[in-house]
């Protein structure tokens, strides 16, 4: 028998390329052996949905665009109770995580590995009731990825995050916050925080640490102080894109699970994409809660 595979992709995602590549792509599919459907996406959440109503009628889901489309993939798997292999191929702007898994920036060689590759059992994370693929975060430049307009962000790639962050120096808001983890309790005053399971941010190599691996049970945590001053915000940020840590200014450790409350309502993002806001949020680490095609 044929074995049946869901393409679900986000035709607006990154400059829209993925129309253009779409039937080299669908042939890669049908000449692996594969019966396809096929979807694009029409309004956020479409992936989601789709998945998590019929992703166990297939041998194999792929979804072709940004990180966000990952994540609603993911997240609909994860829902749906199933454990079929995720295919991906990386169509956004950035794509952080297709980096972090190696996968290959062209979108034919990335069909042939989603037919030709291994199953990689990969680390996802659960955000209260959420889930979330590599990065949950909060604070300065966090509202960046779903403010900036996709026009912007074609033209700039991912330093469109870093410049539209850039007018928000002067305004920059900081989160009181206890944070429990493990035996150990964090209380300080925090502009930004990221829980992340990834490679790069925002395009960013080693920002969220080193000799990362996605599927030890383990997220990188880093949480950033108020700085005192100007110059000492920008010594920060400095420290933060080139991980030269300043233990003085901010706080960075692994752990499976953490849960951070907050006096008031903190705005969230999750892989990008708008995560709520929430005075207490309990992040835990799902270990292989998906398997990924990789090369």
């Amino acid at each position: 028998m044929e074995k049946k595979l869901l393409f679900v992709y986000n035709p607006k995602a990154g400059k829209a390329q993925i129309r253009t590549k779409l039937s080299d792509i669908l042939e890669v599919f049908v000449q692996g052996g594969y019966e396809l459907t096929v979807y694009p996406t029409q309004k956020r959440g479409d992936a989601c949905e789709i998945v998590r109503r019929c992703a166990d009628s297939y041998d194999l889901v792929v979804c072709g665009g940004g990180d966000g489309t990952l994540d609603e993939t993911v997240t609909g798997m994860i829902q749906g109770g199933f454990r079929v292999p995720i295919g991906y191929i990386p169509a956004g702007s950035t794509n952080d995580f297709g980096g972090s898994l190696a996968l290959p920036k062209k979108m034919i060689k990335a069909a042939q590995t989603i037919v030709s590759g291994r199953n990689f059992p990969c680390d996802m994370g659960s955000f209260n009731d959420d889930v979330f693929v590599y990065i949950a975060a909060f604070g300065l430049f966090t509202d960046v990825s779903y403010e900036t307009g996709q026009d912007m962000k074609n033209v700039l790639g991912h330093m469109a995050y870093i410049l539209e962050g850039m007018k928000r120096l002067s305004a920059v808001k900081s989160y009181p916050m206890r944070v429990f983890c493990e035996d150990r309790i964090i209380e300080d005053d925090f502009i930004f925080g990221m829980i992340t399971n990834s490679v790069s941010v925002g395009g960013f190599k080693n920002i969220t640490g080193k000799n990362v691996r996605l599927d030890d049970g383990l997220f990188e945590v880093t949480l950033v102080k108020r700085p005192r001053n100007p110059v000492e915000l920008n010594n920060i940020m400095l420290s933060l894109l080139n991980r030269d840590i300043d233990t003085k200014s901010m706080y960075c450790f692994r752990t499976a699970e953490i849960t951070l409350e907050a006096v008031r309502p903190v705005a969230w993002t999750l892989d990008g994409e708008n995560g709520g806001s929430h005075t207490s949020v309990h992040i835990r680490n799902l270990r292989h809660a998906v398997e990924i095609r990789v090369e």
